[in-house]
């Protein structure tokens, strides 16, 4: 404190020293030096307890920003972890999404030459069973045909079998 006080004095002896050099007068310079040494004093007092408030409010500020700082660096490395487990998370569905997909890709390419092969059977099998219905209606239509024919045939063979036996029952 003493050298404080010291190092203080001394720019006010500069001062005085010089204000008795300017002045030229001893006892006018001392009456000013002594107000002048309590203003500077309580100027120097003043000047020294703002600058304390001040470095004190800047430690403070700092400390704060420190806390701030560490707490930001701590939040960045939990987010940084959280961002690691969600790509790991997403790595895996990536891959197997994709192979899925890709598997979906190749069954497409062989379903398509499938599909236009059942189309054409399909087609093909329509038009047999078409032909193949025309045919069997035609049969039917024959049969019945066949039965008309046989019936007029029985028919006409009957007739002429009852003329027969009516020839032979007049000879007789």
């Amino acid at each position: 404190m003493m050298q404080i006080e010291q190092q203080q004095q001394q720019p006010q002896q500069q001062q005085n020293q010089l204000m008795v050099q300017n002045s030229g007068s001893l006892s006018f310079s001392s009456h000013l030096s002594k107000e002048d040494e309590e203003i500077s004093k309580s100027a120097l007092s003043t000047f020294r307890a703002k600058e304390e408030e001040i470095e004190k409010k800047k430690m403070e500020v700092r400390e704060k920003v420190q806390l701030q700082l560490g707490r930001v660096e701590e939040e960045t490395k939990r987010l940084a972890v959280i961002r690691e487990e969600l790509e790991a998370l997403a790595d895996p569905m990536r891959k197997e999404v994709a192979q899925v997909r890709k598997k979906i890709d190749a069954v497409n390419k062989e379903l398509k030459p499938l599909g236009n092969t059942c189309q054409k059977k399909e087609r093909e099998y329509k038009e047999a069973l078409d032909a193949f219905n025309e045919k069997n209606k035609e049969k039917v239509q024959l049969i019945t045909k066949l039965m008309e024919l046989v019936s007029e045939s029985e028919k006409l063979r009957m007739k002429k079998l009852e003329e027969l036996s009516k020839n032979i029952d007049s000879i007789h």
